[in-house]
């Protein structure tokens, strides 16, 4: 199976002050490939790339610089995970889609951060997902699916075990989408979900072992239905 899993920042880099725990999650992906799996993954910036965001802002940046700071440090995290996976992983990052070309040619596991302003790395992961025509999408996040309303203001919000895209759109809709900030999937990940009909599944990555049971068709998180 061709499968794109994008592994969040959140999850991956949780915070400043210690170092990353993602040997269990190179584990998870050699065992995929070992499986006969095709596997490409995206890491988010997580919590070094929401530090100096807010550090530029503080200084004055605008989004846009705020956006190629946090595609900075999501490339170097991508970086670091490639190196934990080893001889299956590509030997570079590619930054842009010419990049990516020569990356295919490799045939290993390749691994991106963030590509251009404006573009979450959920957005990336939907058009790696894409080009590398993937049958199957999971995002990673530290929730166990979609709800029907924010979980943390509303007491009656349900877990989905299905969702549509116009119903996720909405569900996002008040949702800001500043650099560092984005819910879930922004708008541009949504459209090329919809306009390629990838399979996607939305599931709690705080377990590695997720991963596998996501892979394999077990029942877990939240299917968007494009």
């Amino acid at each position: 199976m061709k499968i794109t899993i994008k592994l969040s920042g959140h999850i991956l880099f949780p915070a400043m002050d210690t170092l990353p725990q993602i040997k269990d999650y190179a584990t998870v992906i050699r065992e995929l490939v070992k499986k006969g799996d095709h596997v490409s993954v995206v890491v988010g910036g997580g919590a070094p790339a929401r530090y100096y965001i807010q550090l530029a802002r503080r200084e004055g940046a605008d989004e846009a610089t705020c956006d190629h700071i946090g595609i900075t440090i999501a490339n170097l995290n991508a970086k670091i995970f490639s190196q934990a996976l080893g001889d299956v992983a590509c030997p570079f990052v590619p930054m842009d889609f010419d990049e990516l070309e020569k990356a295919k040619v490799s045939g290993k596991v390749i691994v991106m951060g963030g590509l251009q302003p404006g573009q979450s790395t959920n957005a990336v992961a939907c058009i790696l997902a894409e080009k590398m025509r993937s049958e199957l999408l999971i995002n990673t996040t530290t929730v166990d699916g979609v709800y029907s309303s924010d979980p943390k203001r509303d007491q009656d919000a349900r877990r989905l075990e299905t969702v549509t895209v116009g119903e996720l759109s909405k569900i996002l809709a008040s949702m800001g989408v500043k650099a560092g900030e984005y819910a879930l999937l922004d708008p541009v990940a949504l459209r090329i979900i919809q306009r390629s009909r990838i399979t996607t599944k939305i599931i709690d990555g705080r377990d590695p072992l997720n991963i596998l049971r996501a892979c394999t068709g077990e029942k877990i998180g939240t299917t968007i239905i494009s």
